[in-house]
């Protein structure tokens, strides 16, 4: 018994000490990123879009990472890419050809009316007015425009011809994987200006991109556009040119939660990281 009792102990022991040396499974760890809705987007249901208002071909193609040339080609859609609410916007393959849409044309000239004419009956009395004259009252002001002259910031630019969007620390950075960040977050002050990064033309200033709050999408060329997402307020409007280094916005924390600009940078509908291409600081 007390052999078999001994054996039956250094049995328990050995399990004990082969449970401990044993290798621990891995946390998984989940990068949530900062809650502003980076994360991939799929294309949709069916492989087509519907256009809500507020939609341009560029926050389409942005939205879900096309190149906006290849959109418009894909349904063909000619400049000035004009896009209507309801038009199906098709990603993928169709069994339909995509025919090239044409905005309905409007008759802008008003139709041709006779004119009316009243026969007045000859008077023999003169017509004298009961009331002197009265001076004629002065010619109105001119309205004061109703939008502002841009405002610029002297900027340094790059080899590239990019100038950074606003000054603050960079507090998080671009990731090629599709589930995180697809450009970089620049800490600032509520109010503070955020300035175009290179020479283009707005091609999107609104909210309807969820998780970038208020966005100002540029077009710099036919293969790149930047974006500008969380400001308080936009300073610009579709169709709107602008150079390097003029104040678009102000930034804010529409969408996120804490006063930041997220700034992306895209190739042909792809996003590439800023830093290279922003000037060193």
């Amino acid at each position: 018994m007390p052999v078999l009792r001994i054996w039956i102990l250094s049995w328990l022991c050995a399990g004990l000490l082969f449970g401990c040396s044993s290798p621990q499974k891995p946390v998984q760890v989940v990068d949530r990123g900062s809650g502003s809705g980076y994360a991939k987007k799929t294309q949709p249901a069916g492989g087509k879009y519907i256009v809500q208002r507020g939609d341009t071909l560029y926050s389409i193609a942005f939205r879900f990472g096309w190149d906006w040339k290849a959109l418009a080609a894909r349904n063909g859609i000619a400049s000035p890419y004009v896009i209507m609410p309801g038009q199906a916007i098709h990603f993928g393959a169709s069994s339909a050809p995509v025919i090239a849409y044409k905005p309905p044309v409007q008759n802008t000239q008003p139709a041709y009316t006779s004119p009316v004419i009243t026969p007045v009956a000859p008077s023999s009395q003169p017509i004298v007015s009961s009331q002197s004259a009265a001076p004629s009252p002065p010619a109105p002001a001119p309205a004061a425009s109703a939008t502002a002259p841009p405002v610029f910031t002297t900027v340094k630019l790059s080899k590239s011809g990019w100038a950074w969007p606003a000054q603050g620390t960079v507090i998080g950075k671009f990731s090629s994987n599709g589930s995180l960040n697809k450009g970089i977050d620049i800490a600032g002050e509520l109010g503070q200006p955020v300035l175009a990064g290179q020479d283009g033309t707005v091609v999107y200033a609104g909210s309807g991109l969820r998780g970038y709050g208020e966005l100002v999408i540029i077009k710099h060329s036919d293969i790149y556009v930047s974006a500008y997402g969380h400001n308080r307020n936009l300073l610009v409007r579709e169709g709107q040119k602008v150079k390097a280094g003029q104040v678009i916005a102000n930034m804010g924390s529409t969408g996120t939660d804490r006063v930041k600009l997220h700034f992306e940078i895209r190739l042909k509908g792809k996003p590439v990281d800023p830093m290279q291409y922003l000037p060193s600081r």
